[in-house]
């Protein structure tokens, strides 16, 4: 179908890769094909719409076609691109790391605002940093807070620092299961860790499966490494300290009782744009010898 001879311009290469890319249950089949194209031919999406007119190359369509078949497989837009949007900045993303979502955009601005009105020379550590977007968006929108980041994946830490390269920041980056081996206290723990139930793995969109399963397998309940930074977050944090969560639909309310039940206080939680309840921000309680410090 995409086979086209004959000379064609900017609109019918669109039109038809449109059609090809919905045929193939692709979400949003027009604005995938304009982004693959502009990519191609390295110029922004909407200037596309200045050119409709123009005629494409073969040399142009060819390799319009070879992504254009490979989005139909499923494979994940941002792959294609080599890059992935996130609070206004661009971000590398390939397989090394999970795709940033948009919801983790709302974590990041409710940790802006949770600090802000407090010292601004602060120390947030981000836990399961995958492509390092969230503790690069931080350092750059805090930028006399001092970030550090782990994962326990070299693979999502390679492609962490070179974000962070691409962006001139700096960020502490360790290889670690949760937290790092230092002696440093965080204002700020926030993390959006694996979530997802074992079991609805299989289920999920097919562009999600192409993210490493460690980065979505969340346990029997999806709650398996958050539970784990809970219990030991407190260790980590300072007297007035925060711990920032991303959790699955349905897991706020189970993990704010736990969060309680931990001596945890101030357990507040944030709804997403499609009304679920993805947010938590929470405070252990101050030990008496904090108090006495």
């Amino acid at each position: 179908m995409l086979q086209h001879p004959r000379e064609m311009t900017v609109l019918e290469v669109l039109t038809a890769a449109t059609g090809y890319l919905k045929d193939h249950g692709v979400e949003h089949p027009r604005l995938n094909a304009e982004h693959l194209l502009a990519h191609v031919l390295r110029k922004k999406r909407l200037d596309l719409y200045l050119e409709f007119d123009r005629s494409l190359s073969e040399a142009e369509r060819a390799p319009f076609r070879r992504l254009i078949r490979d989005r139909a497989t499923r494979k994940p837009l941002q792959h294609l691109l080599g890059t992935a949007e996130f609070f206004g900045r661009s971000f590398l993303s390939d397989g090394r790391a999970l795709v940033p979502r948009p919801e983790t955009e709302q974590l990041v601005e409710l940790v802006i605002k949770h600090l802000a009105g407090g010292p601004e020379d602060i120390r947030i550590l981000d836990v399961g940093t995958g492509s390092g977007v969230i503790a690069i968006t931080l350092a750059l929108e805090l930028p006399r807070t001092a970030v550090w980041a782990t994962d326990v994946s070299v693979e999502a830490l390679s492609l962490a620092r070179e974000n962070a390269l691409r962006h001139s920041v700096r960020v502490n980056f360790y290889q670690a299961n949760l937290f790092p081996a230092l002696a440093e206290r965080f204002d700020c723990i926030v993390a959006n860790l694996p979530y997802i139930v074992s079991d609805e793995l299989a289920d999920l969109q097919r562009e999600v499966q192409h993210d490493p399963p460690a980065a979505l397998d969340g346990g029997p309940d999806g709650l398996c490494h958050i539970r784990r930074l809970i219990e030991s977050a407190p260790e980590h944090l300072t007297p007035s300290g925060c711990l920032a969560l991303e959790l699955g639909e349905g897991q706020a309310e189970v993990l704010s009782s736990e969060l309680a039940a931990l001596g945890y206080e101030e357990v507040r939680t944030w709804k997403d744009y499609q009304d679920i309840e993805r947010f938590t921000i929470a405070s252990p309680r101050r030990r008496s010898d904090d108090h006495a410090s």
